[in-house]
């Protein structure tokens, strides 16, 4: 940016570079398109549907020890040669303190 007081001007004018002008221009525009196709997809429009589940039984808990939340059984992580501590740990799905419900279409964890 260049400031510039030619003779005979009472006020001050600043020239803009136009280049730069643009591309910040083009950063917004595609800045804007990003966050609409982001939105887009956290709301959950998938080909399918959008649909996880229709039982309880299409949930399984997301993690294998201490989970807290869960997921569609299709993603079920693999456990096999995995070992978990005896401990009930609270806010959890441990001990029976809580269990996997298809709600609204989406997997949650419901903990009593």
């Amino acid at each position: 940016m260049k400031v510039v007081k030619k003779k005979g001007l009472r006020k001050v004018r600043i020239k803009h570079n136009k280049t730069v002008l643009y591309i910040i221009i083009a950063l917004i525009i595609l800045l804007g398109v990003l966050i609409y196709y982001k939105n887009r997809i956290d709301v959950g429009e998938k080909e399918d549907g959008g649909e996880e589940c229709v039982t309880a039984e299409d949930c399984v808990p997301a993690s294998c020890c201490h989970s807290a939340s869960c997921i569609p059984a299709a993603e079920a992580p693999s456990c096999e040669g995995i070992y978990c501590t005896a401990v009930c740990i609270p806010g959890t799905l441990d001990c029976g303190q809580g269990s996997c419900q298809c709600i609204k279409g989406k997997c949650g964890a419901v903990i009593k």
